[in-house]
């Protein structure tokens, strides 16, 4: 054989040789590359197991906010869960209307999934005027500290246990997308797709709204039918300060060079409402106005119609028509601030919408029912010496915010005598008034007529294992959530399960 053929022969053998070890390490880079991939997802997941599910602290577009809230729920499926009231609406360039996005809500409760009996269901709309974009990152938030935080915090896990809260982070997802980052007076994006103003939109006590009803007013409008909210409060920007009823004063010749305040009824529980937040939040109390020479606002709150009237808004909508107390909460100065100050409003706002929420514990709640104890849906519902009514749920529940004091329910229903009860509300715990109704053909021995009630602080009064009671004064809210980003875990997660399906 000559040299070259002796050349050619080694030559083969090498290659065939070199073959042999390549195959042998792409075979063990393949399994070193899973081992690491699965070290790095094991890692990341007991981080997130350890400190909880965590939101960057970053402006999210629709579907990145769509994306948070569900994987939120995935994480935490015992505790969360997340329907759509709606769609907004969105004009295409032939002026055809469609419905768009959806308008979600996150529950986030010991009892996410179905109503509970004599649990009080809350909640925070966010993100009204589109370019009013702090709100809808902090409800964000708020939801990822409530689920991660139910372990061990005991005021989070007794409001959790004993409250059903619901979070919109967007009402006008669609104003959100046409507003600009760093724009904090411009009104790009304040509006739905069509242009109108949703706070403008509502029915109004004192004067007639002629303005055409938008789809995301009508979808928040079917959900307030739907569900009986006790507590709300609706987070917008542009100022600091908490704002509370009536938004809108009665027709008046000099309502347009002065405005005055417009107290309702229940202007203590609402004054103490705002107050509650105000206090709570790091500057809010101090009422520093935004600009210089611009108005003032003692302990960080004030009456809407006062501050500046205005027809069609929200907060009156909810409280005269479904007897839920809301306020309105601006929150910064800045309406579209830049996404590097969302930390600072975080910690500014995280402890006053945790307190603002425990709230809903507090005056009188309890059932109406016929003398056979069968729940009455529907009863009209008064305190005497407040106008503004409430009715009850088809469990026959009912729940009222009052502050400490002696008062007269009076209950309405068709086809029963008219009930009044005395009753007197004592902190820290609300009151149980249980009430029964009579056809009045009914017998004159009445067991569970109730002259008068107070289950004050200690109390066991009518209450059993199933309402258990909130504790006393919220302690100090958990040490604050450090702004993390969940998208590497989530991508891990996720490569990994479409790499591994077979392992469940």
């Amino acid at each position: 054989m000559t040299f070259k053929g002796n050349l050619t022969l080694i030559f083969s053998l090498g290659l065939n040789l070199d073959h042999e070890i390549i195959a042998t390490m792409k075979s063990a880079y393949w399994y070193v590359s899973m081992l690491v991939v699965a070290f790095v997802y094991v890692y990341l997941t007991a981080i997130q197991y350890v400190r909880g599910f965590q939101v960057d602290m970053n402006y999210h577009k629709y579907v990145d906010m769509t994306n948070v809230l569900f994987n939120l729920n995935r994480a935490y499926p015992n505790l969360t869960s997340i329907y759509s009231i709606g769609k907004s609406v969105k004009s295409t360039r032939w002026l055809q209307l469609i419905a768009y996005r959806d308008l979600w809500v996150i529950v986030v409760s010991k009892y996410p999934h179905h109503h509970v009996k004599g649990l009080p269901n809350v909640k925070y709309v966010a993100n009204m005027h589109g370019n009013e974009a702090v709100g809808r990152e902090l409800l964000l938030q708020l939801a990822a500290y409530l689920v991660t935080n139910y372990p061990q915090d005991d005021y989070v896990r007794h409001l959790m246990d004993n409250t059903r809260i619901h979070l919109m982070p967007s009402m006008n997802p669609d104003g959100f997308e046409a507003a600009i980052e760093g724009n904090c007076q411009g009104t790009v994006g304040r509006g739905n797709a069509r242009g109108f103003d949703l706070n403008r939109n509502f029915p109004d006590l004192f004067k007639e709204n002629r303005k055409e009803e938008q789809l995301e007013t009508k979808s928040v409008r079917d959900w307030l039918s739907k569900i009986q909210f006790v507590l709300s409060a609706n987070l917008h920007g542009g100022a600091l300060v908490a704002n509370y009823p009536y938004d809108n004063s009665p027709t008046s010749l000099f309502a347009a060079f002065s405005s005055s305040p417009n107290l309702t009824p229940d202007h203590d529980v609402f004054k103490h409402l705002a107050e509650v937040y105000s206090f709570s939040h790091a500057i809010m109390f101090r009422g520093v106005p935004c600009m210089r020479n611009s108005q003032v606002f003692p302990n960080g709150t004030t009456n809407g119609a006062a501050w500046y009237p205005l027809t069609g808004g929200m907060q009156d909508y909810n409280y005269v028509w479904n007897g839920c107390m809301e306020i309105t909460l601006e929150l910064s100065c800045c309406k579209y601030p830049s996404a590097a100050e969302l930390t600072s409003f975080w910690n500014d706002n995280k402890k006053s919408l945790l307190v603002f929420l425990g709230e809903v514990h507090r005056g009188v709640k309890g059932f109406v029912t016929d003398e056979y104890g069968n729940p009455l849906e529907g009863a009209e519902m008064k305190v005497e010496g407040r106008d503004i009514g409430f009715k009850t749920t088809k469990m026959g529940e009912f729940w009222r915010i009052l502050l400490p004091g002696t008062y007269v329910m009076q209950v309405v229903a068709d086809g029963f005598e008219i009930k009044k009860q005395a009753f007197v509300v004592a902190d820290p715990q609300p009151v149980w008034l249980n009430l029964t109704l009579f056809r009045p053909s009914s017998a004159a021995v009445r067991p569970g007529d109730f002259d008068l009630i107070n289950a004050g602080a200690g109390s066991s009064l009518f209450r059993t294992p199933e309402f258990a009671p909130l504790m006393g004064p919220p302690p100090p809210p958990p040490p604050q959530l450090q702004p993390q980003s969940a998208s590497l875990l989530r991508n891990f997660q996720v490569g990994f399960r479409r790499m591994f399906g077979w392992m469940g």
